[in-house]
């Protein structure tokens, strides 16, 4: 059950009210019994419960692990040409 903000438009006194989504919003100020009016808040970070939700599962991973150490093209071709110069 989320927590909503209310202010009042008479006394501008603001609060937070536990109630369920399916349930109206009030209407009276609890201070001075005025039009109340609720506001649209950011609300709390995303919660995941349950297996399956790691922090490696999505991580960007390092450029350096993908490439193997084989050796490039012109490598290749400095060892051929010294091969046939012995």
């Amino acid at each position: 059950m989320p927590t909503y903000d209310y202010k009042c438009e008479n006394c501008d006194h603001m609060f937070e009210y536990f109630q369920a989504m399916s349930d109206l919003p009030l209407k009276k100020c609890p201070e001075c019994t005025g039009k109340i009016r609720r506001l649209v808040s950011g609300g709390s970070g995303l919660i995941f419960k349950g297996s399956g939700f790691y922090l490696t599962d999505y991580a960007k991973k390092n450029s350096n692990d993908k490439k193997t150490e084989k050796p490039t093209k012109t490598e290749k071709k400095k060892t051929v040409k010294e091969s046939t110069k012995s």
